[in-house]
């Protein structure tokens, strides 16, 4: 052996559909079926021109696979397409990437954004233009998506947590956003209980996260199902709106469900707000953390905003008030800053409303981060704007599909797997194909199938295929 080199050596063979690396990545796709999702897609999402060439169906299929299997540009598909013996498990040739290309521009529409353009105030340069019928196609699949997985275990509560991100991208048609970069500002909503996206809205880098909120709102309160009775939601400062909080402190409230929803919003620190907290005497102050370089306070302020109705229930503001030690000083020079949220429930206490409050950030906060780190979120395929608000929720998607996957049919060592763990323990099994009695047989090592479960998996997705209505 010389050069470090190991004993061994390379050879191509001109046909490999006998062998797959990725003999656990078609389970995806097995998910979708089970869920019922072709059917959906092809009554939802139209957008061929004729009838020949690769189906919608077979499109995004192929596009949740690549994200699936770690692709974060169109171009990776040729790596799928590379693995032979995948596509004789799958039953089908991967579409090209130009094809994949051409689906994703489909959903963008020029006239869209010219009238968003130009039904903008005189004032406003940012603006939210509509969703043409494909990519609003693609949203009321992730909802399908929702209530079948709901169905599996009939949950009653529903907690959403809303919060945005940016897409870095250095594409000319992207804007400036508050972070200093350019890029996009996506937002979506997030059903804690059930691990699952349920809206999302694609924006502009320089629209801000507080720029019609409502609309998504209402439409991720929309897409629960009936079997839904009890509703919470949380969300950051970008909902300090006067419309967004009526709406959701209203048990009568339009286009949502009626009855109370539970919620805590981060609250702008205005002028006025602050001085109420500056005001609350010491000993209203109770110890909420010790950190290593801050003290941390909270006491309940009363506070209602100036365009607040006087016949409305009443809010509740819990303030947080966080001071350096040692004589160190925040950014605005002072050694003093102070939170606040404002709230519906008065059942907890102080700390334990903001403990619950806080806990989104292990919720849809841990969502961006593996969308973009591990889905292609953080990667807009083009300067197209509907084409990477398409790719944004197909990544989306294909978390629900994980998500769907863990708590349907992987065994309970990979019930929070990540998708790089995912793709390390289940989906880069390696598999040989053989036909026997006609039948096409997938053979893996016995102590891989111990790790990843994979013929469990399949009888467990059997069983949720067969519970599907007919048709």
């Amino acid at each position: 052996m010389s050069h470090g080199l190991l004993p061994y050596t390379v050879e191509v063979v001109p046909d490999a559909d006998g062998l797959t690396s990725r003999a656990g990545l078609p389970l995806v796709l097995e998910t979708m079926r089970a869920l019922g999702l072709p059917r959906v897609i092809r009554e939802q999402v139209r957008v061929r021109e004729r009838q020949s060439g690769y189906t919608e169906v077979a499109k995004i299929e192929a596009l949740v696979l690549l994200l699936a299997a770690g692709g974060d540009c169109l171009d990776d598909i040729a790596v799928l397409q590379g693995d032979g013996g995948l596509g004789r498990l799958l039953g089908r040739r991967f579409p090209s990437a130009d094809t994949l290309r051409h689906f994703l521009y489909a959903c963008h529409d020029e006239q869209l954004i010219a009238q968003a353009q130009a039904q903008r105030p005189p004032d406003r340069v940012a603006y939210i233009p509509a969703e043409n019928a494909a990519l609003q196609g693609l949203g009321r699949v992730t909802t399908a998506l929702v209530h079948q997985v709901a169905a599996q275990g009939r949950s009653t509560t529903a907690t959403l947590d809303h919060d945005a991100t940016i897409q870095e991208s250095h594409k000319r048609e992207a804007l400036p956003h508050y972070n200093g970069g350019r890029g996009y500002q996506p937002t979506a909503v997030y059903w804690v209980e059930q691990d699952l996206v349920v809206a999302d809205e694609y924006r502009d880098g320089n629209v801000g996260a507080g720029m019609e909120t409502l609309p998504l709102i209402r439409r991720a309160f929309a897409s629960l199902p009936f079997t839904v009775t009890t509703y919470a939601f949380r969300a950051g400062t970008a909902c300090y709106d006067e419309r967004t909080l009526q709406w959701l402190a209203d048990p009568a409230r339009p286009g949502g469900p009626r009855g109370r929803i539970g919620f805590t919003v981060g609250a702008d620190m205005t002028a006025q707000l602050h001085a109420v907290c500056a005001a609350v005497p010491e000993a209203r102050w109770a110890l909420f953390e010790e950190r290593p370089d801050e003290t941390v306070h909270c006491a309940e302020v009363e506070f209602t905003p100036g365009d607040w109705p006087k016949l409305a229930e009443p809010l509740r503001y819990v303030a947080l008030r966080i001071r350096q030690k040692q004589g160190q000083l925040f950014a605005s020079r002072a050694d003093t800053k102070y939170l606040a949220l404002v709230s519906n429930r008065w059942e907890l206490p102080p700390a334990a409303l903001l403990r619950w409050h806080w806990q989104k950030a292990g919720t849809i906060e841990l969502v961006h981060d593996i969308t973009k780190n591990e889905l292609g979120a953080a990667v807009p395929p083009c300067g197209r704007f509907g084409a990477n608000a398409a790719w944004y929720r197909l990544s989306l998607l294909t978390y629900n599909v994980l998500s769907a996957l863990k708590s349907l049919a992987l065994p309970p060592a990979l019930s929070t797997a990540r998708p790089k763990r995912l793709r390390f323990t289940l989906f880069t099994l390696a598999g040989r194909l053989v036909t026997h009695a006609r039948q096409l047989v997938l053979r893996v090592s016995a102590a891989a199938e111990r790790l990843a479960g994979l013929i469990a998996a399949r009888a467990r997705l059997a069983l949720v295929a067969q519970a599907l209505p007919a048709g």
